[in-house]
């Protein structure tokens, strides 16, 4: 039943990551002026809490804030599903054939208003309705939503040298060591090593890993490079058209398949300054012109795809050119293929955004201890991708006549992944305030994108800003548990829960003893019994389940750090009993878990409203201004994330989402409802 609408027009930024205790730190700071216009302009808690939901990770949480309703109820609990019957297998579930319950923006389009959902996870992609007036764009940031091929190749960092000894490309071996002192001449050299299978979010492909230490799980992230190439830099020879005393060097491309060959070229003032890139030696024009220390953007060249050449959009920085031309170093980021439309809905809408626009701009997720190349490429790319979100959508909104906005950005949480690991505990190791610095400059790049919508307060729009969770640094380094990748076997192990299998010596194998696993702890927050008749290697009886989970919560429990001697788990319960958490029903395991504070990682396995080292939070945002919200207002309630939908609902005018357990924050809105 639809009712008289507070606001005709409501644009929802969703920003990954985003943490209201950083965000009110840097807007006190004035370090974000775009977010204060809002905050005092709108209505919100002081502190800018949303009280979130668990688990505090990317699937469940947007699900949530999409259709008002918990975990138990839209069925998306982790980034993985469960697959039935089995105990170490999963398959991908970021996608909206996996959310049951109604999204709100279903009910918009339904109800008539043109409504744009923009690129977000979990709960939009595919469509989730035939509406007409229902548009929906996924694909367009880092790889699609659902890790789909939008995004294709690898970061690479070239690193030549007149000293470097031929040209090799080398998978997968970034590393803050430098380059690798083996060079063979265009022979792959290095390997990826990680156990772990891959998975596909197109074919559902299972995920089955064992995580026996850091190097099997999420925190495998902290150490994985990106791809190295390396070319000897010589005087140029044998050139077309090559201008005098310029030198001469090879770029490897998509995986080293496609070789291009570039000068680097001097300045009036006789001062190497610039990089050209060409197809061949027999080519009088370049392909692009790269200047030192700038990043440049919406380089067209060719990459490799399903085994086919196609063309592809790129970003590039040129770095650390010498003067004498005598060595640099070159980012080449992924490419994004300008020929997918297929995550757009209607496929018209690509076409809009490119002859508008521009091309959908590649991101950058390197990782590894170097601030220095996180900021001169990460930063950089994130900028370029958050101009051409921004630009896309106010294209869209000002032309369209979109009346509902439903938008995703990933830059806050992706980037604050490649830090936050590296400030626990203290030390200066890898230089603290550095990666501290870095955080502001993400929050600083936050606050720009989110003042391209200012104006819209002005427009007669209401704007909404929320997160679906924050990053914590955690206090005491690793992850122990509560790894969403696969099996964590080392602290379920040590309490005589679960074993792996030995060869005759003695040596341990990477496959589980179901003969003597009680339990075993994965996906995240979930702990499931193996139970028989239900699993093909169950051993506990059904009748005994309940002595069983009370046994692995009180060891749980009794579970302490052997460095600090404090306890890791905060709360355990059992299925039944997480429906007070909204974590509960099939798609949860059989006990719920969640670490203590300190012993968390960067969010996932606590409770939302812990705490981390350097003004970090798990805590979600929640913002609002605009059109039927009060102006320059707090409240004091608090707004959980099933009350997001709601609360748009009654600003649109449409009722709730079937499925809505929340309920609108009426505090907020500027008449009484």
């Amino acid at each position: 039943m639809n009712r008289e609408a507070l606001s005709q027009k409501v644009l929802v930024l969703g920003i990954d990551g985003m943490d209201p205790r950083k965000t009110r730190k840097y807007v006190d700071e004035g370090l974000m002026p775009n977010t204060k216009k809002i905050i005092e302009r709108g209505c919100q808690r002081h502190d800018l809490v949303l009280l979130g939901g668990v688990p505090t990770i990317t699937p469940p949480m947007w699900a949530t804030l999409a259709t008002g309703a918990s975990p138990m109820v839209h069925g998306i609990t982790d980034f993985f599903l469960q697959v039935p019957g089995k105990l170490d297998e999963y398959t991908y579930a970021m996608h909206s054939s996996s959310c049951h319950a109604e999204q709100i923006w279903n009910v918009t389009a339904e109800s008539g208003k043109k409504t744009l959902v923009w690129h977000w996870p979990s709960a939009s992609w595919p469509p989730s309705s035939d509406s007409p007036n229902l548009h929906v764009v996924d694909g367009s940031s880092p790889g699609g939503v659902n890790m789909s091929t939008a995004q294709i190749d690898t970061e690479m960092i070239l690193f030549a040298s007149k000293n470097a000894d031929g040209i090799t490309f080398v998978p997968n071996a970034g590393s803050d060591a430098g380059v690798p002192c083996v060079v063979t001449d265009l022979k792959p050299v290095g390997e990826n090593k990680s156990k772990k299978k891959a998975v596909n979010a197109t074919n559902g492909t299972v995920l089955n890993n064992y995580i026996l230490d850091p190097q099997d799980g999420q925190l495998v992230s902290r150490y994985r490079g990106y791809d190295m190439a390396l070319s000897t830099i010589k005087p140029a020879a044998g050139w077309a058209d090559a201008p005098a005393e310029s030198l001469e060097f090879v770029l490897l491309l998509a995986k080293g398949l496609i070789r291009r060959v570039g000068l680097i070229l001097k300045n009036e003032q006789g001062i190497y300054d610039r990089v050209a890139i060409y197809k061949n030696k027999k080519e009088s024009a370049p392909l692009y012109i790269l200047e030192n220390e700038k990043f440049t953007t919406g380089i067209l060249d060719e990459t490799y795809k399903d085994e086919k050449i196609v063309t592809a959009n790129r970003n590039m920085r040129l770095m650390d050119l010498e003067e004498d031309g005598s060595k640099f170093k070159l980012y080449v980021s992924p490419t994004m293929d300008i020929t997918m439309n297929a995550f757009w809905s209607p496929k018209s809408l690509y076409q809009t955004i490119v002859a508008n626009v521009g091309y959908p701009t590649p991101t950058s997720m390197i990782y590894g201890k170097d601030i220095d190349i996180k900021a001169k490429t990460m930063l950089a790319s994130w900028q370029a991708s958050a101009k051409w979100q921004a630009d896309s959508l106010n294209y869209l909104m000002k032309n369209e006549g979109y009346e509902m906005v439903f938008s995703h950005f990933h830059n806050v949480d992706l980037q604050g992944h490649t830090y936050l690991t590296f400030i626990p505990d203290g030390t200066e190791q890898f230089g603290v305030e550095k990666y501290l610095d870095f955080s502001k400059l993400i929050y600083k790049q936050t606050d720009d994108y989110i003042g391209e919508f200012v104006h819209f307060l002005d427009e007669g729009w209401t704007i909404i800003i929320v997160s679906d969770h924050a990053l914590v640094s955690p206090k005491h380094g690793g992850r122990m548990m509560g790894d969403s990748t696969g099996v964590n076997v080392r602290v379920m192990q040590e309490l005589g829960l679960c074993d792996l299998k030995h060869d005759e010596n003695g040596h341990e194998l990477r496959e589980m003893d179901w003969s003597k696993t009680k339990a075993v702890a994965c996906r995240g927050n979930h702990i499931y019994i193996n139970l028989k008749g239900k699993y093909p290697h169950g051993i506990v009886d059904p009748a005994d389940q309940y002595e069983v989970e009370e046994e692995v919560m009180t060891k749980l429990y009794g579970y302490k750090d052997k460095v600090t001697g404090k306890r890791i788990i905060s709360l355990a319960l059992r299925n039944q009993d997480a429906v007070i958490l909204g974590l509960a029903g099939p798609e949860a395991g059989d006990i719920i878990y969640f670490m203590a504070e300190g012993y968390n990682f960067e969010h996932g396995d606590s409770l939302s409203t812990v705490l981390g080292e350097g003004d970090t939070s798990v805590s979600p945002i929640f913002i609002a201004a605009g059109t039927g919200i009060k102006q320059g207002k707090e409240t004091v309630r608090y707004i959980r994330e099933t009350d997001v939908a709601p609360t748009v609902a009654v600003l649109a005018g449409v009722r709730f989402p079937k499925d809505c357990e929340g309920a609108p924050a009426y505090q907020i809105f500027d008449q009484e409802i």
